[in-house]
């Protein structure tokens, strides 16, 4: 990996903490500080400081350390947290943003800082200023059983207690030996330390060094001894390694430091970082030469060939320190070996990679129908075995594949915390957002889809929907509205659903600026979902005002737009002086899908499986207009044969094919039902772009195309002409 691969890193990380950062933030605003949230922000303050240090940023440095400064204050309880100061925080968060979209562009940071960066930081000053006089925390639980601590008076001979003379800080290097292949410099981490206060020495230890012939050039073998004189804690010199402390083991010792502490260092062979002593030693749960004695007991146990009992136990039992802290040392190693397996079970990888695989994997889908089919043709018993074999692997390939692109839809919800934060504030009104079904999963491709479609629908229901404080106060609501953002999995879809319970949507005033703006006439008669689907119409809006959320009839056409490109559909209910819902609804995958052919006359169409009910012959007797008796149930249905044209004479015997999208159930008729099949879907060319009632093609196994179906689009026609009470072929021909 290169550098500019090592920055992209560092880019992609920042946005993950910048992102975690506004989420504890806006916690902190809406349900109160506390210790966990004030932690997410300043770890991610300090984290983001460390790393761009190695890539010398220092605009970004510079910044996220006077913002690092005033939180450490929060954390300590020495200043104060109020909605004034959270909005200053978010302020920071969107001006690292902006940072880190300049580092990612190649651009100069300092210029992308500029009057923005400067002013930020006087005011994070001004901050400081206005801190508390109160000095000291208030001693934790921990603290206060250390102080009452009674001395251990171990029966072994422990290191010498003197400290030593001088005056620096001690550090102890043994990096991963991987570090550059990851693109890393060792000598910019000593250029950062540098910045922290002065090298006195540093030592070079060349003892893992190997012959040079079998030297890799790729691996780091040097150690490193550094004296350091600084006045910073510990805490900030720990940070200048924290891009590198896995696989790493880093040791660094206080000024004036106990010799016991420097033998320890000297003698000691590399261990895991959490281990028990080490998480004691670190948050002064005992000293090292109590930690010492309980080692050398521990010693004593294993020479006697006793069961070894665990050091937690031998440092309780000797009062070293209390179970309490024992316990809460264990908690913190357990988490940090949770962290480490959590991350070691996910791998990051470029998206264009993933894409590749994909379409190869459609190939092979494509390869092994044709295989399938010419197996058939030659009736070879064993090859249609062994491809029947295969084809169940490139199944499970597939649906592997697939799954590889499945994310959960948080990824887009997680924005919108701060919109309504932001707009709520612009608006004059007090909403809350409700996230529910996050984990829900869909399309990588469609998540990127997604942002712009449900921006416009949540700055609606802000605008719209969630009424003044006066008037929800005036209609015996509560003061703040609530906007619910929900997602689920229904029938091989997943919907997404935006529900606020504000004003609802006036019916008569929709139909009225309907007709003010030629979209309907005076005389239509339009069912209640027919005027509420006017919201959706280009140029349409019902507000009188002009403003930089509404009144310009963008919005609502765009989403409804963007939503129909991802063969998806969007859909409104609203109950006046209750609340709307905007229910979107969009398949889960856009790349392959199983599904059902059919035939009419020499032409194939596909619908996708998840979405077919039940297929049965069409009687002739239960058939009016446009509207077939199925089971005691008026059903529409569409003829294809008519949608789209095709010559011919319908066969004596049709067929009847149910689908069912959301809550609409639309018959199909069809020549032949052929079976189910494995959809490569492959986009329309730019020709058949308007062409509404298909949603793509696919290659079948005998290399002719068939066409995918927008079960969508073609059950509003068929309901649109059950209304009319019309089969005409037009009618048909102008709706598809």
């Amino acid at each position: 990996m290169d550098m500019e691969a090592a920055r992209g890193a560092f880019v992609q990380e920042a946005r993950e903490l910048l992102e975690e950062m506004e989420r504890a933030l806006l916690e902190m605003e809406g349900q109160g500080v506390n210790d966990e949230a004030v932690n997410a922000v300043f770890r991610a303050a300090h984290t983001i400081k460390g790393s761009a240090g190695l890539f010398g940023l220092d605009p970004v440095v510079h910044f996220t350390h006077d913002l690092e400064s005033v939180l450490d204050e929060v954390r300590g309880g020495r200043l104060a947290v109020d909605p004034p100061s959270i909005a200053l925080y978010l302020l920071c968060r969107d001006h690292l943003g902006l940072l880190i979209d300049a580092v990612e562009e190649g651009s100069d940071v300092a210029v992308a800082s500029g009057e923005e960066g400067a002013s930020l930081r006087a005011r994070l000053s001004a901050l400081l200023g206005k801190k508390t006089a109160t000095a000291k925390s208030k001693p934790t639980p921990v603290s206060k059983a250390l102080a009452e601590l009674p001395p251990l008076e171990p029966k072994v001979e422990v290191l010498p207690g003197e400290s030593v003379a001088n005056d620096c800080w001690h550090i102890s290097l043994r990096l991963n030996r991987d570090i550059l292949k990851s693109g890393l410099d060792p000598l910019s981490f000593f250029r950062y330390l540098g910045k922290l206060g002065r090298v006195v020495r540093m030592e070079t230890l060349q003892d893992s060094l190997p012959e040079a012939s079998e030297m890799d050039p790729e691996l780091l073998y040097l150690g490193f001894e550094i004296q350091l004189e600084s006045d910073a804690d510990k805490s900030a010199i720990e940070e200048v390694f924290d891009f590198v402390s896995e696989g790493s083991l880093i040791r660094i010792l206080p000024p004036k430091s106990k010799i016991a502490q420097y033998l320890s260092l000297i003698e000691s062979l590399p261990e895991p970082v959490d281990r028990l002593g080490e998480i004691l030693v670190s948050c002064q749960a005992l000293t090292a030469k109590e930690l010492a004695a309980a080692l050398e007991l521990q010693h004593h146990s294993q020479e006697t060939e006793a069961a070894t009992p665990p050091i937690g136990q031998i440092l309780v039992e000797k009062s070293s320190a209390p179970p309490v802290v024992v316990a809460a040392a264990l908690s913190k190693q357990q988490a940090s070996r949770e962290h480490r397996t959590q991350e070691n079970r996910h791998l990051k990888v470029d998206v264009t990679k993933l894409d590749a695989l994909i379409n190869l994997v459609g190939e092979l889908v494509i390869a092994s129908a044709t295989a399938r089919n010419a197996a058939v043709k030659e009736a070879a018993k064993e090859s249609e075995e062994a491809i029947g074999n295969l084809t169940t692997l490139v199944e499970g390939i597939r649906d592997a594949a697939l799954a590889l692109r499945m994310v959960p839809v948080g990824e887009v919800f997680q924005r919108f915390p701060r919109v309504v934060h932001d707009l709520s504030h612009d608006l004059g009104k007090k909403i809350e957002l409700v996230i529910t079904g996050a984990e829900t999963e869909l399309d990588k491709s469609m998540v990127e889809k997604l942002t712009d479609p449900l921006t416009h629908i949540v700055r609606n229901s802000l605008d719209h929907g969630i009424e003044s404080v006066e008037a929800r106060v005036a209609a015996g609501k509560e003061e703040t509205g609530t906007i619910n953002l929900n997602a689920y999995h229904d029938a091989g879809s997943i919907v997404i659903e935006v529900i606020d319970d504000g004003a609802g949507m006036e019916r008569q005033r929709i139909r009225q600026k309907a007709v003010e703006k030629g979209l309907v006439t005076a005389d239509q008669v339009l069912t209640d979902d027919e005027i509420l689907r006017l919201i959706f119409e280009p140029g349409f809006s019902t507000s009188d005002v002009v403003t930089d959320l509404s009144g310009r009839g963008v919005g609502m056409d765009v989403v409804k737009r963007n939503i129909e490109a991802l063969r998806g559909e969007v859909d409104v209910e609203s109950e006046e002086g209750q609340g709307s819902v905007i229910r979107i609804r969009l398949p889960l995958t856009l790349a392959i899908i199983d599904g059902f052919q059919v035939r009419v006359g020499d032409s194939s169409y596909v619908v996708p499986l998840d979405l077919v009910q039940e297929c049965s012959d069409l009687v002739k007797s239960d058939v009016q207009r446009n509207i077939v008796r199925l089971r005691e149930e008026a059903l529409p249905f569409l003829r294809l044969r008519e949608v789209f044209h095709v010559a011919g004479k319908a066969p004596a015997r049709e067929s009847l094919l149910v689908a069912q999208y959301g809550q609409s159930r639309v018959g199909l008729v069809v020549d032949q039902l052929v079976g189910e099949l494995q959809a490569v879907i492959k986009p329309l060319g730019a020709m058949f772009h308007n062409v509404r009632a298909l949603g793509g093609t696919t290659i079948l196994g005998d290399g002719s195309v068939a066409l995918i179906l927008d079960i969508p689009h073609l059950s509003q026609i068929a309901i649109s002409l059950r209304n009319e009470g019309t089969e005409k072929t037009t009618a048909l021909a102008k709706a598809a």
